[in-house]
């Protein structure tokens, strides 16, 4: 008895499948930064001009995990020339007010706001829809399906990783320049040593914790009374 042989399949990447059969001027949309301590949640919507895209576009835009950070600047620098992009954010204060979910719904719709035109339809990564001026549809994993999400994801992520590439110089310690806000070993020993920041997610358990342990300290030791 012989075994099939096995075949290689190819990676699958996003394509211009959904934006096609919608019809119309679609926008991707995705954000970055639901899961970092501190900084922003950014959004970004992207119309990709399907007739005049570059072949290094439709051949390397993808799912911006999947790429590499000199890869993304690359494809970020490159996209203004061929689409039109929307940038939303919600600040670190925003998403404590009323929690990462809504904040990032609200950046959505800010990314929307800002492209300038309402789309026909909105193609939005993930299982939730923001509030916006236009249809749209929830796509689960859809950075790795449609182009358009696939460069929202690119510009949102570049976008971010500036913005707390930014903040890093103006609060040194914490390696916001490498670790993007994330929760690294080097960041909660930044907490520890440097205390909380303004642009600190006060919500979010570990940053509410170092809140409450320097409460306690600083009551134990008040001598004022």
């Amino acid at each position: 008895m012989t075994t099939p042989a096995k075949v290689k399949r190819r990676r699958s990447a996003p394509d211009f499948s959904l934006e096609r059969a919608a019809g119309g001027l679609v926008a991707g949309i995705d954000e970055a930064g639901r899961g970092p301590w501190a900084g922003p949640v950014v959004a970004a919507a992207v119309i990709l001009d399907a007739n005049r895209l570059s072949h290094e576009l439709v051949t390397g835009l993808d799912d911006s995990k999947k790429l590499s950070p000199r890869r993304r600047e690359q494809l970020y620098e490159a996209l203004p020339g061929y689409a039109r992009i929307g940038i939303g954010a919600a600040s670190a204060p925003l998403i404590d007010e009323i929690n990462v979910l809504a904040a990032t719904m609200t950046a959505m719709a800010r990314a929307v706001a800002a492209l300038g035109a309402v789309p026909d339809l909105a193609l939005v990564d993930g299982n939730r829809l923001p509030e916006l001026p236009c249809p749209a549809d929830a796509v689960v994993g859809g950075d790795g399906k449609s182009l358009s999400i696939a460069a929202a994801s690119i510009v949102a992520k570049v976008t971010r990783d500036r913005i707390m590439t930014a903040l890093a110089q103006r609060y040194p310690g914490f390696g916001w320049e490498t670790n993007s806000g994330y929760g690294t070993a080097r960041h909660k020993y930044a907490l520890e040593a440097l205390g909380v920041t303004r642009h600190h997610r006060r919500s979010y358990a570990p940053v509410h914790k170092m809140l409450i342990l320097d409460r306690v300290w600083t009551q134990h030791f008040d001598i004022s009374h």
